[in-house]
C-alpha cells in the first residue's frame, strides 16, 4: 500500500512546513529550476500539495491522499489520484516528469521508473529530488527518521542507488546538482546551487529517456 495515510491526517502541518523553513524550501525550488522544461506538458509525481508543480510551471500532479490532491488543485494543478506504479495516462502523454521526495515513499522506485519511462515522450526529461542518504546532513535526516510523522516510514536512497536505478530503468543520466549542506534548523539563507553530489542533503538528478 502506498505511504500515504500520514499526508492524508496531516496535510496541513506539511503544508506549513514550507512556510517555517522557507529558506530551505526556496533552495529546494532554485535547485530544480534550472532542469524542469518551462515548455512542454508536464506530470509531478507525488505532488503533494502542489508546493513544486506550481511554481515550476509542471501542469498535471498525481498523488494517492486526497487531502494532498485537494490543495494542490487550489494551486491550480490538474490533480489526478494514483501510485506511481500504475500511473493512469496514455503512453508519450508527456514532455517532463518530477517528483520531489516521493521516491523514498514508493514500494517499487523500479515500476515507478517504468512506468515513468512509459507516459514520457521519447527523449523525454525526468527530473528527480531527493534526500541523498549518504550525504553528511542525509545522515542527520536517517538518524531522526523515527521521530518525523513523514519520514519514520520512507527509505532513503543514496545517489548511487538512484543512478543504478535509473540506468536500469533504461534512462540516460544528464547533470546532478545540491544545496542544502548544513543542519535544517539552522538554515536562515538561501544556499547556493553546488554541481554534483555528496555535500548537500537534498540532490536532483536530470535524466532522459532512452527510448
Amino acid at each position: 500500500m502506498p505511504k500515504s495515510a500520514a499526508f492524508e491526517a496531516h496535510h496541513a502541518s506539511y503544508d506549513a512546513w514550507f512556510i517555517k523553513h522557507e529558506a530551505a524550501y526556496i533552495a529546494e525550488l532554485l535547485a530544480l529550476r534550472p532542469f524542469v522544461p518551462w515548455q512542454g506538458h508536464g506530470l509531478e509525481i507525488g505532488v503533494g500539495s502542489g508546493r513544486f508543480a506550481a511554481p515550476l510551471g509542471v501542469q498535471v500532479g498525481l498523488d494517492p491522499a486526497p487531502a494532498m490532491l485537494a490543495r494542490a488543485a487550489a494551486r491550480g494543478i490538474r490533480a489526478v489520484q494514483g501510485v506511481g506504479e500504475h500511473l493512469p495516462f496514455a503512453d508519450g502523454r508527456f514532455d517532463h516528469a518530477l517528483l520531489v521526495t516521493t521516491l523514498c515513499f514508493l514500494d517499487s522506485p523500479q515500476a515507478m521508473l517504468a512506468e515513468a519511462s512509459r507516459v514520457l515522450k521519447p527523449r523525454g526529461r525526468l527530473v528527480i529530488g531527493f534526500i541523498d542518504r549518504e550525504s553528511p546532513p542525509g545522515r542527520r535526516y536517517l538518524a531522526r527518521r523515527a521521530q518525523s510523522v513523514f519520514y519514520r516510514e520512507a527509505t532513503f536512497h543514496s545517489a548511487d542507488e538512484v543512478a543504478q536505478l535509473l540506468v536500469a530503468g533504461g534512462f540516460t543520466l544528464d547533470a546532478w546538482a545540491q544545496t542544502l549542506a548544513g543542519p535544517l534548523p539552522e538554515t536562515q539563507d538561501i544556499e547556493p546551487l553546488r554541481a554534483g553530489h555528496g555535500q548537500g542533503a537534498f540532490v536532483v538528478v536530470a535524466a532522459s529517456n532512452g527510448t
